[in-house]
């Protein structure tokens, strides 16, 4: 019952106009990765605050509004299970951590994905085997190998670089310009930490990249390195 109520506020805070823009921002036509998806026209801060009213809801309620076929409304399932996770003790944890990636169908959108890889997979495994991380970066669902590097941000904000680099090494090869973007990213990431160990995977890597990847990851470097790179010059 209280997640048909939370859907029926979501219905009445949704704005038709918003909701064209973000089918649109989103990919959502034939043959485009967000394809069919629908949205009720709600803004992220509106999603982040309302997650704060409802983080008293069980997994089992959560879970019902991911499978909801509205972007938002499993974004807000995103934000408090972000939040249950974080507040939760260890068995707590590793069930929501589990759930998460037992229902990657759902965590179907790159910002979906974004908003929460770090905050589940990547904090549940910062003290552990990482192995799952390598299992979804050889994954066929796209949004699986994104959460792959994604959840390795949790551990460059903390100063460990290697997971991000060999999951950056697996996805080199990767067909989807979503892979491409994100990879930079995290390559990005980890240069504004370690300047170092982003040239010196670079150097080994950067012929072979694909030309997003490379734009991403040496975006804030000098024009004159950024052209070399560029160039094949380096």
């Amino acid at each position: 019952m209280i997640v048909a109520e939370i859907q029926k506020q979501l219905d009445a805070l949704g704005d038709p106009a918003t909701a064209v823009i973000l089918r649109r921002f989103f990919k959502t036509g034939p043959g485009e990765y967000g394809e069919g998806d629908l949205f009720r026209g709600i803004r992220v801060p509106m999603l982040r605050t309302l997650s704060k009213t409802y983080d008293h809801l069980t997994l089992p309620e959560t879970g019902k509004l991911l499978e909801s076929p509205f972007h938002e409304d499993r974004l807000l399932s995103l934000f408090i299970l972000i939040r249950l996770f974080s507040g939760g003790d260890v068995a707590s944890r590793d069930e929501i951590y589990r759930f998460y990636l037992k229902n990657t169908r759902f965590i179907n959108n790159w910002d979906l994905v974004d908003s929460s890889a770090e905050h589940i997979v990547g904090a549940f495994l910062w003290d552990k085997k990482r192995t799952p991380l390598y299992e979804l970066a050889l994954s066929q669902n796209l949004w699986e190998r994104r959460i792959a590097i994604l959840a390795t941000f949790h551990f460059v904000k903390r100063g460990w670089f290697t997971d991000t680099l060999n999951v950056a090494k697996s996805l080199l090869s990767d067909g989807e310009d979503l892979i491409h973007k994100a990879v930079g990213w995290m390559l990005r990431e980890v240069g504004k930490r370690d300047l170092e160990s982003e040239t010196s995977f670079l150097k080994a890597h950067y012929r072979e990249m694909p030309r997003i990847m490379l734009r991403y990851a040496i975006e804030k470097f000098p024009e004159a390195e950024r052209q070399l790179y560029l160039k094949g010059g380096i």
